[in-house]
C-alpha cells in the first residue's frame, strides 16, 4: 500500500461501579453459585452475583447478573444481555444494568472473550464471540429468571458491534441499542481506502494491555498498519466477516428493532457508515447523533449521572421488550444534536437530514508537494473531538497561514445568514498525480472573520495504479457531522496530503494538482437542514 508513513444517578449506582471495578481490577470478585430459575438472586438487596458462564467452544466467560429485587417466585422478566466493550472487564455497566435491574430486568454482563479474566483469545466480533452470545442467553434462560420471549441486547463501541451481529445470528433478540459501534468494520477503520493510523493503533494497543490477540488479529493488524496492500483483500474479506453490513438480510429477516447511537467526531467508527446501515433496515429503528469522539456520548451514563443517550436506550427496551407505549416509536426516528447547538432536532428518516445542497465551486488549478503536514489536520483520537462536545473546541487551523505550496485552499464569501450543516457534505475533483498512489485529505472548515478556522468535517482518500501524469476524477464524502456556522463567516476547503489520524501513501518528492475541467468542473456539496 505504500510506506507507512431525569435527575442524578444514585450514590449506590456510583458506589456499586466503584466497588465492582476494584473487586475485578484485584481479582477479587467470586464466581457466586447460579440462582435458580424460577427465583431471583438473593446475594444482596440489588440482586446481585458473579458467575462463570460457559462460552463457545469450552471457553469460561467472566460474567454479572442483575436481578429484581423482591421479584415473586416464578415471575419471569424480560433479559438483557451486554457484552463489554473493547479492553473493558464485566463491570463496565454496572451503573446502568442496576437501573435496568431495578425496573424489571434480569440483565447478564459478561466480558468479552480474550479480555482480562474471560477465556479465550481475541477474535474481534468474529464468530465465536456471535456464538458466545447465543451461549450466555442459553445460559441466562437456564439460571435466571429470564423471559426467553423479551430478549434484548445492549453495548457501548465493541459491545454494540456484537450486539448487532448477534441480531443477524439469534432469532431470539427483541431489541438491540447499539451504541457507539459499527455496522462496515471496513469503512470504518480503512474509509477512503485508507487505513486510520491512530484508532488502528489505539485498539491494538488496548488489546495488548488488556486482553490476548489471536493470531489472525495479530497477522491482520500487522499487515494493515504495515500496508501490505497485497493483503489488502484478505483484510478487507476479514472486515466484512466482521461487519453487520454484511448480514443486513439476516438482521432484517429477524425483525429485531434497533436502537443506534453515535458521536459525530467518533475517530473510531465515524457516522457516515452507522447512517447508511440505518436506513437500510425494515424493522423498528431509532437513530442518534450527539456531539463528542468515541464513547463519549455514553460515558457519564456508565458512571451512573443523567445521559440522554441511556434515557433513549431505557425507553427503547421498555417499549419493546416490555410494551410500555412511552411515544419512543411515534417519534421522529431520526434524533439529532449539533455540535453548536443545545436542543435536538428530529427527522422522518436519514435523507431528510441535510436535504438542502449549497455548492461552493472548486475553480482554478492547484498544485501542492506532498509528505507535508500543512498545519490542517483533523486532530488527535479520541482527544479533539471531546474537547470539542464538553468545551466547544475543535481542531482549528489559521487558514491564511496554511502554506500553498503544501495546501490548497478554495473559499466561500462569507454568508449574510447562518448556515446549518447537517449531513454529509460530499468533494468531487480532478486530480493530477506525478505518481501512481497518493493520499489526500480534505478538510472543511468554519472561518471566522481573522481568519481562524474550526474544523467542521474531514475525510481521507488514498489512491493506488494511476497514470502519472493522468487525471481521474475523485469523490469523496466527508464525514457526517451537524454544525452551525455564524453570520459573517465563509465556509473553506483544504486539501493536503498529511495527517497524524492517517497513514499517507504519498512517494518522497510526488505532487498532487487539482483542476476544474469544464466538462466536468470540481465542487463541495454541503447539506444544509431546510428551513
Amino acid at each position: 500500500m505504500g510506506r507507512p508513513n431525569p435527575a442524578l444517578r444514585t450514590t449506590a449506582s456510583i458506589t456499586t461501579a466503584a466497588v465492582l471495578f476494584a473487586g475485578a481490577a484485584l481479582g477479587a470478585a467470586p464466581a457466586a453459585a447460579a440462582p435458580p430459575a424460577t427465583a431471583p438472586a438473593g446475594a444482596s438487596a440489588s440482586g446481585l452475583t458473579f458467575h462463570d458462564i460457559p462460552g463457545s467452544g469450552g471457553i469460561t466467560l467472566k460474567g454479572n447478573v442483575f436481578t429484581p429485587a423482591g421479584a415473586a417466585a416464578g415471575t419471569k422478566h424480560p433479559l438483557i444481555v451486554l457484552p463489554t466493550s473493547w479492553g473493558m472487564p464485566q463491570i463496565e455497566y454496572a451503573a446502568q444494568a442496576q437501573r435496568l435491574a431495578d425496573s424489571g430486568y434480569v440483565v447478564v454482563s459478561y466480558t468479552s472473550r480474550g479480555f482480562w479474566l474471560s477465556g479465550g483469545s481475541i477474535e474481534v466480533a468474529g464468530p465465536p464471540d456471535i456464538a458466545d452470545v447465543s451461549a450466555v442467553i442459553d445460559w441466562a434462560l437456564d439460571h435466571t429468571p429470564a423471559d426467553p420471549d423479551r430478549i434484548g441486547m445492549g453495548g457501548v463501541s465493541y459491545g454494540a458491534g456484537i450486539s448487532l451481529l448477534a441480531a443477524g445470528h439469534d432469532k431470539r433478540i427483541k431489541a438491540v441499542a447499539a451504541l457507539s459501534g459499527w455496522a462496515d468494520l471496513i469503512d470504518s477503520i480503512y474509509s477512503g481506502r485508507t487505513q486510520h493510523l491512530q484508532a488502528a493503533a489505539l485498539l491494538g494497543g488496548a488489546g495488548l494491555l488488556t486482553g490476548r490477540p489471536g493470531e489472525e488479529l495479530t497477522r491482520t493488524l500487522t499487515d494493515f498498519l504495515g500496508s501490505n496492500l497485497a493483503k489488502e483483500a484478505d483484510m478487507i474479506a476479514w472486515g466484512k466477516k466482521r461487519s453487520p453490513a454484511t448480514y443486513l438480510d439476516r438482521i432484517n429477516a429477524n425483525g429485531a428493532a434497533i436502537m443506534m447511537g453515535n458521536a459525530w467526531g467518533d475517530t473510531i467508527f465515524p457516522p457516515n457508515q452507522y447512517a447508511s446501515f440505518y436506513e437500510k433496515l425494515t424493522g423498528p429503528k431509532r437513530l442518534e447523533f450527539r456531539p463528542g469522539d468515541h464513547a463519549t456520548a455514553e460515558a457519564t451514563g456508565l458512571l451512573g449521572l443523567p445521559n440522554d443517550t441511556w434515557t433513549s436506550t431505557h425507553r427503547w427496551f421498555d417499549r419493546y421488550l416490555k410494551g410500555e407505549r412511552n411515544g419512543i416509536d411515534t417519534e421522529r426516528p431520526v434524533q439529532l444534536k449539533s455540535r453548536t447547538d443545545k436542543g435536538y432536532e428530529g427527522y422522518p428518516d436519514w435523507k431528510s437530514v441535510g436535504a438542502g445542497k449549497h455548492r461552493i465551486e472548486l475553480d482554478g488549478t492547484k498544485k501542492i508537494l506532498a509528505n507535508v503536514d500543512s498545519g490542517a489536520n483533523g486532530g488527535i483520537v479520541m482527544l479533539s473531538n471531546a474537547l470539542d462536545q464538553f468545551v466547544k473546541l475543535p481542531p482549528v487551523a489559521s487558514i491564511p497561514l496554511l502554506p500553498r505550496a503544501f495546501a490548497s485552499v478554495w473559499q466561500s464569501g462569507p454568508y449574510a445568514a447562518a448556515r446549518h450543516i447537517r449531513g454529509t457534505a460530499a468533494l468531487h475533483t480532478t486530480v493530477t498525480s506525478t505518481e501512481e498512489s497518493g493520499t489526500l485529505v480534505a478538510y472543511l472548515y468554519d472561518v471566522g472573520p481573522l481568519g481562524l478556522g474550526k474544523l467542521v468535517s474531514n475525510a481521507p482518500y488514498t489512491f493506488h495504479g494511476q497514470t502519472p501524469g493522468r487525471p481521474f476524477p475523485v469523490d469523496l464524502e466527508l464525514f457526517s457531522t451537524a454544525y452551525d456556522v455564524p453570520a459573517g463567516h465563509r465556509l473553506a476547503l483544504v486539501i493536503d496530503t498529511v495527517d497524524p489520524l492517517y497513514i499517507e501513501h504519498n512517494p518522497t518528492g510526488s505532487q498532487l494538482t487539482f483542476s476544474s475541467p469544464g466538462a466536468d468542473p470540481s465542487y463541495l456539496s454541503v447539506p444544509l437542514r431546510e428551513k
